[in-house]
């Protein structure tokens, strides 16, 4: 049954987040990598998430990864194959558990709403590239349907012209692995609540993420509009190689069983 697999599979998550914030906020840099690339790979085989990825991710900065953003689940998704400091919104900063260990894990947390946050941030980032950091961002600035892309904010950008880094391209999608369509399973996107879109993953059955690495790249003379949409046009391109199209929408799933 669905409602039982969610609450096996959530209990068992319980458990490797309250592992994870220990260990991780007390490990040397060094190992702090390698329980973060675990443990985030312990995570999706929790929440019985199968991952295929293809190409090279990185293993070294430094380097600015982007990449389309659908879900909470996405910063795993990456994780697990390259560890990497995120920039996140700040809410997560303040999220129980989860906001502690983000912040052991070197993310650089942004005030979305503020300009002169976003300044501070891209400062940061420089600093972080420059140290020979990788660093990710997801330049949509917020998680779609999983359907289509939104349009890349070149705001970030700025850090990898400053810095003299590369970008590397990146593309996720997540499929029902029965039908190869696209689910939203994992949506949260609009008004959708963490807890919503956490409860219906954990409840899917044979899910799947593709993800898609593409080739480092310097600026080659752009500013930061101009690539920010070259950008975009690439991980568009890896996106719609990863297949699938026609949503597959999960059904409700309650916490008890209907009498």
């Amino acid at each position: 049954m669905p409602w039982l697999r969610g609450i096996w599979r959530l209990a068992h998550i319980a458990l490797l987040i309250g592992r994870g914030n220990w260990r991780i906020r007390r490990c040397s840099e060094e190992q702090r990598v390698q329980a973060v690339e675990q443990w985030s790979r312990d995570m999706l085989q929790a929440l019985g998430v199968t991952l295929h990825a293809q190409g090279a991710a990185p293993n070294r900065g430094p380097v600015l990864i982007v990449c389309n953003h659908v879900t909470w689940l996405d910063i795993l998704v990456l994780h697990a194959c390259a560890h990497a400091r995120f920039v996140s919104k700040s809410e997560v900063h303040h999220w129980p558990l989860i906001g502690p260990m983000a912040a052991a894990a070197g993310t650089l947390f942004i005030e979305r709403a503020s300009r002169r946050d976003a300044m501070r941030v891209v400062h940061q980032m420089v600093a972080a590239l420059q140290a020979g950091d990788v660093l990710a961002v997801f330049p949509e600035g917020t998680t779609s349907d999983g359907l289509q892309l939104l349009p890349f904010h070149a705001n970030l950008i700025q850090a990898a012209l400053s810095a003299g880094a590369p970008v590397l391209p990146a593309a996720l999608r997540y499929v029902d692995a029965l039908t190869g369509q696209t689910s939203q399973a994992v949506s949260f996107v609009g008004d959708e609540s963490l807890v919503a879109s956490l409860w219906r993953t954990a409840c899917a059955s044979g899910l799947q993420v593709r993800l898609a690495w593409g080739q480092p790249e310097p600026d080659a003379g752009r500013d930061r509009r101009a690539w920010a949409k070259d950008l975009q046009q690439q991980v568009q391109t890896l996106w719609l190689g990863l297949g699938a199209s026609q949503p597959t929408a999960p059904a409700p799933v309650a916490f008890k069983p209907e009498a």
